[in-house]
């Protein structure tokens, strides 16, 4: 899930940035308005989370700008963050499409629990669990499951395999992963994934006994994507 951070406050930027990454976010950041309305002019986001007073660009203008696009960028769930607590500010802020308002101080804890209430939301999909096989994601803890035990993860083989299942059973190209697990600051092509793809299904393969259908897998489908399923609606390899 990629987000977008816009904050002018340099310190509570990196500090919200690093906990987002430390809840296996893919985090974004923008410290003034028009840098933000950039970006949202021309990348997809999963949330946004905006403070309303910046620099160059008021957070409200942000935001109706965004709204005003429509399509697919112009319903990006928005959270704002801002120390304008005040109710004109907030009923404004929600007149104009803000999904979500939380006033500066807040907790940290609170706000974790919004951003992923708000990602289900935005997914159409209210599920605490998913479910592949032996492979389960819960995404109140966003802890991978496999086989009754804890899976490891790097960072970006979890983004990789929860873009993955929160869509199982249908493809997932590999242009959508990139956006979903690297961000634009990210020095890297997009056949990054391919290795991503690939330290993940050894780690499905050797998380339960060799064969087991009760397994989950990543099949790549060439020209469309990446698949993942339980082994057991795998089609049985022909014999030779």
């Amino acid at each position: 899930m990629r987000i977008l951070l816009v904050e002018d406050h340099l310190e509570l930027s990196h500090w919200l940035a690093k906990a987002l990454r430390d809840a296996h976010l893919t985090v974004e950041t923008a410290h003034n308005g028009a840098d933000a309305d950039a970006l949202l002019h021309t990348q997809e986001y999963s949330l946004v989370l905006l403070d309303l007073t910046l620099p160059k660009m008021d957070g409200l203008d942000v935001l109706r700008r965004l709204r005003a696009r429509g399509g697919t960028r112009g319903k990006t769930p928005v959270m704002i963050l801002t120390a304008r607590g005040g109710l004109d500010d907030k009923v404004q802020g929600l007149n104009l499409g803000a999904d979500d308002y939380m006033a500066k101080p807040f907790e940290l804890a609170e706000l974790e629990a919004r951003v992923k209430a708000l990602l289900r939301r935005s997914q159409g999909n209210e599920a605490l669990v998913h479910s592949c096989g032996a492979l389960s994601f819960d995404t109140v803890t966003r802890m991978f499951s496999y086989a009754g035990a804890a899976l490891a993860l790097t960072p970006r083989e979890h983004a990789v395999l929860e873009a993955l299942i929160t869509r199982s059973g249908r493809a997932v190209s590999k242009e959508k992963l990139f956006d979903e697990v690297f961000a634009l600051a990210d020095d890297v092509n997009l056949d990054a994934i391919e290795l991503y793809i690939h330290r993940v299904r050894k780690k499905l393969e050797n998380g339960v006994e060799a064969g087991s259908p009760d397994g989950a897998a990543i099949t790549t489908l060439r020209g469309i994507g990446y698949l993942l399923q339980p082994r057991s609606a795998m089609a049985p390899a022909t014999p030779k």
